[in-house]
């Protein structure tokens, strides 16, 4: 599987994710965003961009417990519930918006 954005092909695996997370950019953010049918707004963006600053930090990508109790931390309550953070990424919070952010697939998501 691939992803093109900035006229480059970007590979990624099988399940999307991409195979050299330095190769992400917001453009190739917005292509993924598109094959997962994601219109990003600017919630959208600062779930990703949170994920990004995680994984800079910790080298992991969070879980979905580790994700709610992080955001509910830095963004209050209300944007660290499942519920709303479902309502942004349908498929799975944890797994689709690290999708989007180019990180690798969460432990414990299958």
């Amino acid at each position: 599987m691939a992803y093109t954005a900035n006229g480059k092909t970007i590979e990624a695996d099988e399940e999307g994710y991409l195979v050299n997370i330095n190769e992400w950019n917001e453009e190739l953010a917005g292509e993924i965003a598109k094959a997962e049918q994601i219109n990003m707004s600017p919630e959208h963006w600062e779930v990703v961009n949170f994920l990004r600053e995680y994984y800079n930090e910790y080298q992991i990508a969070p879980a979905i417990r580790v994700l709610t109790k992080a955001i509910t931390k830095r963004l209050g309550a209300e944007k660290g519930s499942n519920k709303y953070l479902y309502e942004l990424f349908p498929y799975g919070p944890a797994k689709q918006a690290c999708k989007i952010a180019g990180l690798p697939k969460p432990t414990g998501c299958v």
